[in-house]
């Protein structure tokens, strides 16, 4: 379980194929600090280390987690957000986010707003009705605020202040660039509690 305040990013080092699956070296400021077997969410992705060297580490994705994520797309020199696992002991400063994508989305705008920044996306079909006003979102891991002009609209934004901007791949996005999205875990356990009571 994780809550979508990034602790660092890292840089894709190496991508080695293995059969369907893919192998990334990790660089990261956060590597020493890792142990084997620990779960880490990659642009939002929970991925298992399982292999470390000095200041690089190395997770695996199989072929699935490569067609539903972004991390099929990934190559060498890439920067992803970093996020370890939360410790029950912290406050929880961001929402529940599992480290399942639900869905790949695609930026549409890209606003400067002189000291925040708009970020526009395309809500993938049939997930709209998941989205609120001022609900929770987490975009590449990173947990978000949705800001809705139309309930019923298919396009959503988030607002990026400098901090975020500064510490996460944000900065690195483009119009066009496709993230990883997974939505806010509460409402999906309400969507399959009500889809149960009317079949």
């Amino acid at each position: 379980m994780f809550t979508g305040i990034i602790e660092d990013t890292g840089k894709i080092v190496e991508v080695i194929l293995e059969g369907s699956n893919k192998n990334f070296y990790i660089q990261s400021k956060l590597t020493n600090e890792l142990y084997i077997d620990q779960s880490i969410s990659h642009d939002g992705v929970c991925l298992t280390v399982v292999e470390i060297q000095e200041d690089r580490y190395k997770v695996s994705a199989v072929h699935e987690t490569l067609m539903c994520t972004n991390l099929g797309s990934l190559n060498k020199g890439d920067v992803i957000n970093l996020e370890r696992a939360m410790l029950a002991t912290k406050r929880l400063d961001g929402h529940f986010v599992q480290g399942h994508v639900d869905a790949m989305t695609t930026c549409t705008e890209i606003r400067d707003m002189d000291g925040s920044w708009y970020f526009t996306f395309l809500m993938p079909e049939g997930k709209s009705h998941l989205l609120i006003q001022k609900g929770s979102i987490a975009i590449n891991g990173v947990s978000l605020t949705v800001i809705l002009d139309d309930e019923i609209s298919d396009i959503y934004r988030v607002a990026i202040i400098p901090y975020t901007y500064e510490h996460t791949n944000f900065k690195n996005l483009m119009v066009g660039q496709k993230v990883n999205l997974e939505l806010d875990v509460l409402g999906k356990y309400v969507e399959r509690l009500l889809a149960l009571q009317f079949d």
